[in-house]
């Protein structure tokens, strides 16, 4: 039996439980309360452990918040490449990247109004974060579309305009639903939204029919 078969967790493992823990209690309490009705004493409650508990790991409200803004782009990005995987038409991979974020938000009502309204009103710190979430997603929309031109498929565009044009109406989309007290299914307006946009870029009729047909 080697030394660490049978020990029980170690102190850096049992900082990072604690650490996911924390961060997993001011999720709940940020959706529930919002940003700014939150105190640090209730995230500390919700997460079984004492106020001077959360700031051993986090010296401030704004860092758990920023954290939680962070690692919740990352799965969502995560998310996003595995779908983009499945695809081999650049086209196609733009259309499995925005479609994949609407329905992640669809289905995560509580992760979607973090992201979009509760960073919103939690003032100008935050603006860095949204930044760059917003410019993660548009570069990665830019990409498929230089892909499409390169291709042939579609005309030569501005594509980091486009990128930035493309994520920035799936945002206005998203954040008109969270707004609504009792919204239509996100989903609903994706095809309309897709068909709005493939046009912009210049992708033929055809093609967007037959995007519509194979819509789930």
């Amino acid at each position: 039996m080697s030394p660490s078969e049978g020990r029980g967790p170690t102190q850096a493992e049992r900082s990072r439980a604690r650490r996911e823990q924390i961060l997993d209690a001011a999720f709940h309490t940020f959706t529930r309360r919002g940003y700014r009705d939150t105190a640090v004493d209730e995230i500390a409650a919700a997460a079984d452990t004492s106020k001077g508990g959360v700031y051993f790991h986090f010296p401030t409200k704004e860092a758990i918040f920023r954290e939680l803004m962070r690692t919740t782009a990352d799965r969502l990005a995560a998310k996003v490449d595995r779908a983009v995987a499945e695809q081999t038409d650049p086209i196609a991979r733009a259309d499995a990247a925005l479609r994949t974020v609407l329905v992640t938000f669809a289905g995560h009502r509580t992760m979607a109004r973090l992201l979009f309204v509760d960073a919103m009103g939690a003032g100008r710190v935050f603006n860095a974060e949204t930044n760059a979430l917003h410019d993660r997603f548009a570069a990665m929309i830019a990409g498929f579309l230089d892909e499409a031109i390169a291709e042939g498929t579609i005309p030569p565009i501005d594509t980091a305009l486009t990128g930035v044009a493309w994520f920035g109406a799936l945002n206005e989309v998203v954040a008109r639903w969270l707004l609504v007290d009792d919204p239509e299914p996100l989903e609903s307006v994706y095809p309309a939204l897709r068909a709005l946009l493939l046009r912009s870029v210049g992708v033929d009729e055809a093609r967007i029919a037959e995007a519509a047909s194979l819509e789930p």
